[in-house]
């Protein structure tokens, strides 16, 4: 009863804008205020690109690693934009250059401007984005709902993606479970307290404390002042993830709430015959920021392979 009571409330307090926004100009300035903390513990930003695509524009930062022949693209999870990537950079930039890009319709420093409707309209922004970009070519790395986004690109515009990298995804191997499902639903509801937004971001991470951790403030900020105004993603069917031609690498967290470990693993390793699949028993769905290092050195792998 408290779930549909919530899930009512929510609805009827949706704004009727086609297109994600800020809930007002007070609530963005909150959220670019923690954005820019989380971001001081980036590396040395190169460049960042404002790309303008049918359905926005989207921001790019690009940092200079090691070289190699093609970089390496992040793609971060739900509400985290690019700094969620901090505790990945320094490995990865031993590696390669690194892009990174804030989700379209998410919180961050990207604009939407038209609806995004379905899997197709999420792979024409970012095949438009990739397209603009001065490599032919990137080593596409996607974490959460950046996974699947990385991996819906995959099955649908491949011809930019070198490499595929999918680190604990969802709605990619398996559906979310329903408890994970009912408890997101009090937590994105704006006027509800700041504590029910940190709580289940600590119950995605494993228990991990998240409070005065800059990242996480970033996070439930844009939580509490932007409206999503996207479809639910539609699960990758096994056919879909069967025709990829490219490397990909499948990281599985097996202490992840995103999905059943046991069922994402068994659908990687039947869907992905060629595929490296890695599972990290012990690991939560913050496994990024969790071994950094150990996911540094299997991206290495695969992209210099």
């Amino acid at each position: 009863m408290v779930v549909v009571g919530v899930g009512a409330a929510a609805i009827g307090l949706r704004s009727p804008s086609p297109v994600g926004h800020w809930d007002s100009a007070a609530g963005q300035d909150a959220y670019l205020a923690a954005y820019d903390e989380a971001f001081q513990d980036m590396p040395e930003v190169a460049a960042d690109l404002d790309i303008r695509t049918d359905f926005g524009v989207v921001r790019v930062y690009r940092f200079d690693g090691a070289g190699g022949s093609a970089p390496m693209l992040l793609l971060p999870g739900r509400a985290s934009a690019t700094p969620v990537w901090a505790d990945n950079m320094s490995s990865l930039l031993e590696i390669g250059d690194v892009y990174t890009i804030d989700l379209l319709g998410e919180p961050g420093m990207s604009v939407q401007a038209r609806p995004i409707t379905s899997a197709e309209d999420e792979a024409a922004w970012l095949d438009q984005t990739l397209s603009a970009l001065p490599e032919q070519q990137v080593n596409l790395v996607g974490l959460s709902i950046g996974g699947w986004t990385a991996a819906n690109l995959a099955v649908r515009r491949p011809e930019h993606v070198e490499t595929l990298t999918l680190i604990d995804p969802v709605y990619t191997f398996d559906d979310m479970p329903l408890e994970t499902v009912a408890r997101s639903i009090p937590a994105s509801v704006p006027w509800f307290p700041k504590s029910w937004r940190d709580g289940f971001n600590s119950y995605t991470a494993g228990g991990a404390p998240v409070e005065d951790v800059p990242v996480a403030d970033m996070i439930e900020t844009g939580m509490r002042h932007y409206a999503l105004k996207k479809p639910q993603p539609a699960r990758l069917t096994e056919d879909q993830l069967g025709k990829l031609e490219m490397p990909v690498l499948a990281i599985i967290a097996g202490q992840s709430v995103m999905h059943d470990s046991t069922t994402a693993i068994a659908t990687a390793e039947r869907a992905l015959p060629n595929a490296t699949v890695s599972v990290y028993d012990d690991a939560s769905h913050a496994i990024s920021g969790e071994r950094p290092e150990e996911i540094a050195a299997e991206i290495a792998e695969i992209v210099e392979s």
